[in-house]
């Protein structure tokens, strides 16, 4: 595994590094510095995301859950984003290590992990959703090409997964995964095996609430959308003006590129790529859609570095009690 995610990280260097030289290292560096502003307005306005990011987490958890404050969901939701956006995992380490803190934090191991799975699960269909909005407005804007074509058949494959991503929960899935893990649990001697059954029922519980998966997938598709508000900031500072429906569609295809690269570290280079695909239909240069790239990575990182210290600061003081034997094989190490 380790050596999956080492060569498709070479892979993703390799690629930005190369679109880079392409379009112009220092051309593209001129048009990051010259949306300074830009920079400070993404970063501010991702609050706005992450709050909503993280009510959808809390709504689909439960009210019947231990009822954290929503500032303790916000913490959980930037450490989830910092691991998946800068530590050389695929994109789901953050889901593991946030479960493992949510559990410690009173949830407990089946609520928290059936939690985080619907939770991802919300984001992914509201992110199809999201897309395909996109690809509608580009087919209204845009005349009918190749590349649109391609776009389209993607978001359809995209919808298929989704659903069965979905489908593949409520025929039974996860207690496949979940018998499993008791059984390699019991086989490794770990402790608190309990903890994880009852995982399947678990998710389906929460999938049944009424309306709380509408509720949860209304606030993601809320925060997809105000995407499109940040790529309008980003570019109008550095002087590249779009209209937010362009936004729109250049933020819906540029998040399904990052998507598909998940086995790319922060999809190094995927992202950027998918950018200047889209960007391209809109009249944007190269240069500008990689320099929007890098802007919104400038992003990540401004919010990444303190989550990941702030993880830290959880693994010391959010422990209630001893860590089980499951916990230490599930999770990622501090």
């Amino acid at each position: 595994m380790r050596l999956v995610t080492f060569t498709a990280g070479l892979f993703g260097m390799a690629l930005t590094v190369w679109l880079l030289s392409r379009f112009g290292f220092h051309a593209i560096l001129g048009l990051v510095a010259q949306g300074g502003w830009g920079i400070v307005a993404a970063i501010l306005f991702h609050a706005v995301q992450v709050l909503l990011a993280a009510a959808s987490w809390r709504t689909i958890a439960g009210h019947d859950a231990p009822p954290l404050p929503l500032r303790d969901w916000v913490a959980l939701r930037c450490v989830r984003e910092g691991v998946n956006n800068l530590l050389p995992v695929a994109q789901v380490g953050g889901e593991v290590v946030s479960t493992r803190l949510l559990a410690r934090r009173g949830a407990g191991l089946r609520r928290a992990a059936a939690a985080t799975i619907c939770d991802l699960t919300i984001e992914l269909l509201s992110q199809v959703v999201f897309t395909l909005v996109g690809l509608g407005i580009l087919l209204f804007l845009v005349k009918r090409s190749a590349l649109t074509d391609e776009l389209v058949e993607s978001a359809g494959v995209a919808l298929l997964l989704g659903a069965a991503f979905l489908g593949s929960q409520c025929l039974g899935a996860i207690s496949i995964v979940e018998g499993l893990l008791i059984r390699i649990a019991a086989h490794l001697g770990w402790s608190g095996v309990d903890g994880i059954r009852g995982l399947h029922a678990e998710i389906l519980g929460l999938y049944k609430a009424p309306g709380r998966s509408l509720r949860a997938g209304g606030l993601q598709l809320a925060g997809w959308s105000l995407g499109a508000v940040e790529v309008c900031l980003i570019l109008h500072f550095m002087g590249h003006d779009r209209s937010l429906a362009s936004g729109f569609v250049i933020e819906s295809v540029g998040q399904a590129a990052k998507s598909a690269g998940f086995a790319v570290p922060g999809a190094l280079g995927v992202s950027e790529g998918g950018f200047v695909i889209i960007g391209s239909l809109f009249g944007l240069p190269p240069a500008v859609s990689i320099g929007l790239s890098l802007i919104k990575r400038l992003r990540e990182i401004a919010w990444g570095l303190p989550s990941l210290a702030g993880w830290q600061w959880m693994e010391i003081h959010w422990r209630p009690g001893r860590k089980n034997g499951l916990e230490h094989g599930i999770g990622l190490s501090g």
